[in-house]
C-alpha cells in the first residue's frame, strides 16, 4: 500500500466570527501502488484541500496520512519539503510554472533543489517524453496553454515520484487540447506504472481510472 489515510478531519474557522467550517469528517482511503484513483466533487466540495493534504501542503486538523510507510505529520517542515521533492509529483490546473525560467529549467528545479547531478539531463528526456524536446529554451509566455501543461507534466514525472496528484489537469485549457492532455497524462502513468491520484469534476476523465470516489458532505462515498 503506497497511501493510506486514516480518520481525516479538516476544519477551518470562518473568517468573520468563530465558527467552525468542517471541509472533510473522518476520511478513511487508500491507494495501492500502481493504481489510479480519480476523487470527484462539485466546486466547493473540498477536493483541493484533500489533494492538499496529500501533497503534505496542508496539515489534517485530525487524523494521519502515510505515504510510501512516513507518516507526513511526523516531518518537521524541512523534512516535509524534502520527503515531498523525493515522493510526491503534483500537476496543477494553473500549470504554476516559474515565469522567469525556460521549460529545462522548469522541469529540472526539483532535482536541482535535491542535488541531483543529472538534474539537466533527465528534465530533457522528460520534455522529449511530453513532445516538448525541441521547446526546452522557450519560456512560459512563448508557450501555449497546452504546451504549459506538457512542461507542468514533466515536470511532476520527472522525480519518478511514488505518487503522482493530479488536480483538474485538463480544466484549463479547451477541451481537444484538453483531452489530448489527458491522453497524454494517461499514457505516462501507464507505460511508467506509476501511481496516480486525480481530483476532477470531469466524469468522463474520472471514468479513464482504476476507480472514482465522490466528496460529499465532507465524505468519501
Amino acid at each position: 500500500m503506497i497511501l493510506q489515510v486514516q480518520d481525516l478531519f479538516k476544519s477551518f474557522t470562518a473568517p468573520n466570527n468563530d465558527d467552525r467550517v468542517d471541509v472533510l469528517t473522518g476520511i478513511n482511503f487508500d491507494i495501492q501502488q500502481g493504481e489510479t484513483v480519480a476523487i470527484l466533487g462539485q466546486s466547493g466540495s473540498g477536493k483541493s484541500t484533500f489533494l492538499s493534504l496529500m501533497a503534505g501542503l496542508d496539515h489534517p486538523t485530525e487524523g494521519s496520512i502515510r505515504l510510501n510507510d512516513q507518516v507526513l505529520s511526523e516531518l518537521s517542515e524541512e523534512q516535509l519539503a524534502r520527503f515531498r521533492s523525493q515522493n510526491i509529483g503534483i500537476i496543477f490546473q494553473q500549470f504554476h510554472l516559474m515565469s522567469h525560467l525556460n521549460a529545462l529549467e522548469n522541469v529540472s528545479l526539483p532535482l536541482e533543489l535535491i542535488h541531483d547531478a543529472e538534474a539537466i539531463s533527465k528534465a530533457q528526456e522528460a520534455l522529449d517524453q511530453v513532445g516538448l524536446g525541441h521547446r526546452a529554451t522557450h519560456f512560459p509566455h512563448q508557450l501555449s496553454g497546452g504546451e504549459c501543461q506538457r512542461v507542468a507534466i514533466a515536470r511532476a514525472l520527472v522525480v519518478r515520484p511514488a505518487l503522482l496528484l493530479a488536480d483538474e489537469p485538463s480544466g484549463n485549457l479547451d477541451t481537444k487540447t484538453g483531452d489530448h492532455i489527458a491522453d497524454l497524462l494517461f499514457e505516462l502513468v501507464e507505460s511508467t506504472g506509476m501511481t496516480m491520484l486525480l481530483v476532477t469534476h470531469n466524469e468522463h476523465l474520472a471514468q479513464r481510472c482504476g476507480r472514482s470516489h465522490f466528496l460529499k458532505g465532507g465524505k468519501l462515498v
